[in-house]
């Protein structure tokens, strides 16, 4: 007599159309009931081992789903349940997108607990070799794992694939920021334009486009000199909506310089018979279309015969002013809206040719000075230190040393002040094999009793140089 299970075993058994085995368990689902679940396979033993895999979850408190979701199904779900009540409308209408136009086309028939990760790796690299950026094919990855891990904590499925796919490095464009001198040049030359006030929000504070074209009369404080950032103007498929801005460090208030509240004055009294509530409207009083406004910008550009560059550029252009006038990073951060300092460092802050160059200067005057003969030499050019005596005065009429020049005087032994033209004419200058040979041998035996304190003086220098040009800049 054939042995009965027990209760909660399972049962297995052969199908005898198909030959089929078919096993079933008992197990909890994720609303609380419990619930027969099967399994299928060409072997018992095949059978046998899925249903101990089930049996094994549930006993260690594992829920199963209530039903088989297909990936289709459940991101319909995610995107009207998850996406659209808790994110902002911009960024629910390029999940929308990404779902609609690659994942269900793609994935969507497959059921969550049969995707795999060599399944997502194919269809990825599909999309690469059909012409695809390798910026898109990560934004698809992106909202594919935000919306597995999601599964994840409902309990529907186990794991997230989609993590483990890997994809090859997104490389950013490179950004060419304005200089200052073009900076100047654009504004001079738009300053009769009707939109010249919203240019010079763009180009003295970094706002975002939104920002600028979401501002509301309300949101100008002419008594306290503030500007209160608190929404933005997007477009969302067919429509220009005003909606929440992009970060909660977005939200800030911005001192109203005098420059900017004489031109919001001007143009508040140019429009004192308007209905709407926004301080940049149409000619017709309707809120600007964020791509006409780009396009705009970009024509005036060309007109005027400015280097072209995109609005949002101009944030770039911001970051990487207040930089070389040695503002701190924080604060630079908090006058963008940026929600960490890294982004404001490693994606907005550009540096130049000058900031370079004045950093390397510092490190020479700081390093090559020859102790015995109290100079560093240029050739023809002659010395590019200055002896200065113990009193404190200059033999040719020198200001007070600098940090630097201190620091050389306790190197060598004296005190000195570092023409820096001179040092760079004498870094970038051609001369003989035999004569880099001699000068280099002369200056290694000259400094090498001093390399402790080396990295002192060029921390030392990099300051002072840094220091020397906020001052000019003030």
């Amino acid at each position: 007599m054939a042995r009965r299970n027990a209760n909660g075993e399972g049962s297995i058994y052969q199908r005898a159309s198909d030959k089929r085995w078919v096993g079933s368990i008992w197990v909890q689902t994720t609303s609380g009931k419990p619930k027969r679940v099967y399994a299928y396979g060409r072997t018992r033993a095949e059978v046998h081992t899925k249903l101990t895999e089930a049996k094994s979850k549930d006993g260690r408190g594992i829920p199963t789903a209530d039903k088989s979701w297909r990936l289709g199904d459940y991101l319909d779900y995610w995107l009207e349940a998850v996406v659209k009540p808790n994110r902002r409308p911009a960024t629910y209408a390029q999940c929308e997108t990404i779902v609609r136009l690659y994942l269900k086309p793609g994935l969507g028939g497959r059921t969550l607990n049969t995707l795999s990760v060599s399944l997502i790796q194919g269809y990825l690299n599909q999309l690469l070799a059909d012409g695809h950026s390798v910026s898109k094919i990560h934004v698809i990855r992106k909202i594919l794992s935000a919306a597995l891990t999601r599964a994840e904590r409902e309990e529907l499925t186990t794991r997230n694939p989609a993590r483990l796919v890997e994809l090859p490095a997104e490389e950013r464009k490179e950004v060419k920021p304005w200089t200052s001198a073009e900076a100047i040049e654009f504004l001079n030359a738009i300053r009769s334009h009707r939109l010249y006030p919203a240019f010079l929000l763009l180009l003295l504070y970094g706002l975002r486009k939104g920002e600028v074209l979401g501002l509301r009369r309300q949101d100008i404080d002419f008594d306290s000199s503030t500007i209160h950032l608190r929404q933005q103007l997007q477009r969302i498929g067919r429509q220009i909506l005003q909606g929440p801005l992009k970060t909660a460090k977005s939200r800030r208030d911005l001192p109203l310089l005098e420059p900017v509240a004489d031109a919001l004055a001007k143009l508040r009294e140019q429009r004192s018979g308007a209905d709407s509530e926004l301080v940049f409207t149409t000619t017709e009083g309707r809120p600007i279309d964020p791509g006409n406004f780009l396009r705009d910008f970009q024509r005036l550009c060309r007109q005027h015969g400015v280097r072209v560059i995109t609005v949002h550029q101009i944030r770039h252009t911001v970051a990487t002013l207040l930089k070389s006038f040695g503002v701190a990073d924080r604060d630079i951060q908090l006058i963008l809206g940026h929600s960490r300092i890294v982004t404001t460092q490693e994606i907005y802050q550009h540096d130049d040719a000058d900031s370079r160059r004045n950093v390397l200067q510092g490190l020479a005057s700081a390093l090559l000075v020859d102790r015995d003969t109290k100079t560093i030499q240029s050739g023809s050019s002659g010395s590019l230190v200055e002896y200065v005596d113990s009193s404190g005065s200059c033999q040719n009429g020198c200001q007070k040393p600098s940090f630097v020049d201190r620091m050389a005087s306790i190197i060598s032994g004296g005190a000195y002040r570092i023409r820096t033209d001179d040092l760079f004419h004498a870094m970038t200058r051609r001369s003989s094999v035999a004569e880099r040979a001699t000068e280099v041998d002369r200056h290694y035996k000259a400094r090498r009793r001093r390399w402790l304190i080396g990295s002192v003086a060029v921390s030392a220098a990099v300051k002072d140089t840094r220091g020397e040009e906020t001052g000019r800049a003030a």
